[in-house]
């Protein structure tokens, strides 16, 4: 199983320099999971970046994927993880619920560098901000 970063969902969807690493992941919805936590994170981007309308149609190709609720359990994982890897909140949400099911992580965002299970890109810059057409 993989689980996509919210960072590799925004590259994908805005076709930034490393949209290739996270299609084959994103395009294999069999294998695809989607915590709760980055379709807010996505929803939120996109609206900021772009529009609604253009959000809700990347929530809806997430969706396709098998989405995955925050449970209790993966809630005081995360917690753990959080402390023990210094990871903000929602990183170790998305950390937790990979390790729940074991799944591994695709993800550019340097909080993941290292960690066991992560399929680390480092990030590469195309401008100075997240900039051109949404996929479909």
């Amino acid at each position: 199983m993989n689980l996509v970063d919210t960072s590799g969902w925004i590259e994908y969807f805005f076709s930034e320099p490393n949209a290739s690493h996270f299609a084959k992941p994103i395009e294999n919805i069999s294998d695809l999971m989607v915590p709760t936590i980055c379709l807010y994170e996505v929803f939120k981007k996109v609206n900021i970046v772009a529009d609604e309308a253009q959000a809700l149609q990347a929530v809806a190709q997430m969706r396709q994927g098998r989405v995955i609720d925050l449970t209790e359990d993966i809630a005081l994982s995360a917690s753990l993880i959080s402390i023990k890897h210094k990871l903000p909140m929602a990183d170790s949400m998305i950390y937790a619920t990979a390790k729940a099911r074991e799944a591994v992580v695709w993800t550019q965002d340097e909080d993941f560098h290292n960690l066991p299970g992560v399929n680390f890109k480092a990030a590469r810059t195309k401008g100075s901000s997240v900039h051109g057409k949404q996929r479909r």
